[in-house]
């Protein structure tokens, strides 16, 4: 059951990434788009989906708090503002999505509003990964930093990297899903944010040797993990391709499998501990008796019909959005 239910929050927490990651990206892409035409067609890309993408963020928290309640009462101790903050975001960028329609004079409060909820949330998930990547101060299971032991320029810099990460994804979802200028400023946009990455991981490359940090001797001890980064290398390189060839379905597949790649490297480095490098998964774990009862609904029927809806819904809304007067 234990092992089940890594499983099952693995996977959730990796389908919030890649699904909602391309929506948060289009927002912060939104926030330099001028245009009125050019602002509803990246609305349009991403209108249809939105509220089902940030479902899968409900999935991993009810999941942390039925299986895993230690870990998601560190975590709230530990990420009360970040996650307070990330929860704002969200909510006013979904509110934005519905009331930029209903007005005129105010739309720019609105638009606004989604850009910069986007940006947010993308940012304060970014600073989250980060600060668990450096290790939060914990004594005897208990969370002892403070309000602000998360924060530090190693999660500041990780929040950074984690939106030109969305906005690389968001740009390839924008030419999945767009024709004429939208697509074109998306191609445009590619090399400049993949290049921003880039430096990013080199960043937290150098900072990670120079501050010793314990997730670079798991790298000395478990040289498998470079398989994934070389996965990361190859979609890379096709991605790099599909865009100097114009191949607007390629991009979109194969940043998300980079994305993949590096939640594989990240998840595999620090097993078996579910906050690194304090709390194990077995000691985070509830009764068995819990994590049985809950296979019998979340996990037999709830995740199963999540996944059906997920497919259905990416399969009625495919191919390229076209202009209309309403959302989409």
């Amino acid at each position: 059951m234990v092992t089940f239910w890594v499983g099952i929050l693995a996977v959730s927490v990796l389908l919030y990434v890649l699904l909602d990651g391309f929506d948060l990206g289009v927002g912060i892409l939104f926030g330099r788009t001028g245009d009125e035409a050019r602002g509803h067609a990246m609305l349009s890309a991403v209108a249809p989906i939105w509220d089902g993408n940030e479902t899968w963020l409900v999935v991993a928290g009810v999941i942390l708090w039925g299986a895993f309640p230690v870990v998601y009462a560190t975590l709230f101790s530990a990420f009360y503002l970040p996650l307070l903050l990330m929860l704002a975001g969200l909510i006013l960028r979904g509110v934005a999505f519905e009331y930029r329609y209903k007005t005129e004079r105010m739309r720019w409060i609105w638009d606004t509003s989604f850009a910069g909820g986007s940006l947010v949330a993308a940012f304060m998930q970014g600073m989250t990964v980060g600060a668990l990547v450096e290790g939060l101060p914990i004594t005897n299971g208990q969370y002892t930093g403070g309000e602000f032991g998360w924060f530090s320029a190693f999660a500041v810099l990780c929040g950074l990297g984690l939106c030109l990460g969305y906005a690389l994804l968001g740009a390839c979802w924008l030419i999945r899903k767009c024709e004429g200028d939208v697509r074109e400023a998306a191609y445009r946009l590619i090399p400049y944010l993949s290049v921003g990455l880039l430096a990013f991981l080199v960043i937290v490359f150098v900072y990670a040797l120079a501050e010793n940090l314990q997730v670079m001797h798991r790298w000395l001890e478990r040289p498998y993990l470079f398989f994934f980064p070389a996965i990361g290398v190859i979609a890379a390189l096709v991605a790099a391709e599909s865009v100097r060839s114009r191949r607007d379905g390629v991009p979109y597949h194969m940043v998300a499998l980079i994305f993949a790649a590096a939640f594989g490297t990240l998840a595999i480095s620090f097993w078996p501990y579910m906050i690194p490098f304090s709390i194990t998964i077995e000691e985070a774990a509830a009764p068995d008796s819990s994590l049985a009862f809950m296979f019998w609904g979340a996990g037999l029927f709830v995740f199963p019909l999540m996944l059906l809806y997920t497919v259905i819904s990416y399969t009625v809304f495919r191919g390229k959005v076209k202009p209309t007067p309403g959302h989409y």
